[in-house]
């Protein structure tokens, strides 16, 4: 079951995988920016970033450059999308709900970030990635071992 949700089977054709690697590539870079302006301006952001469920301004700037950062590198290049994806959600529900109150004129960026990553957690992260390269490994050792049983 854990080996289906990492590695999806369906949605594996070329146009559709070529389709979800720029959707990847795209939201990956745009949000990665994100985190890189947000690190080169820590000092000044850490004094007054908002608080987010108690856990000051300076923790709450670092879990948000973790996401933007980190995760969207795992997302560029297609290693561990859906696990990735996660805090890269949950960031931007918080940012949408919380931070700007659910009020489009206000979140409409973290509102547009929090779709895409949940179209790309639902559809996977297609043939053009790391995780299906695993995942071709992963079914040549199986393929390989149920040779040997037999």
């Amino acid at each position: 079951m854990f080996y289906n949700f990492l590695f999806p089977q369906y949605l594996r054709g070329n146009g559709a995988s070529l389709l979800i690697l720029i959707f990847r590539v795209f939201f990956g870079v745009l949000f990665f920016i994100h985190g890189i302006d947000k690190m080169m301006n820590f000092q000044i952001l850490s004094e007054n970033y908002p608080s987010i469920m108690g856990l000051g301004s300076y923790m709450t700037l670092m879990v948000t450059i973790f996401c933007e950062f980190c995760c969207s590198l795992f997302l560029i290049t297609g290693l561990m999308v859906r696990i990735m994806l996660l805090p890269m959600i949950l960031s931007m529900a918080v940012a949408f709900f919380d931070v700007h109150d659910a009020i489009l004129s206000q979140g409409e960026l973290s509102l547009i970030y929090l779709v895409s990553f949940v179209v790309l957690y639902f559809t996977g992260p297609g043939k053009y990635s790391i995780d299906y390269l695993i995942d071709l490994r992963f079914q040549k050792e199986k393929a390989r071992q149920s040779q040997l049983d037999q």
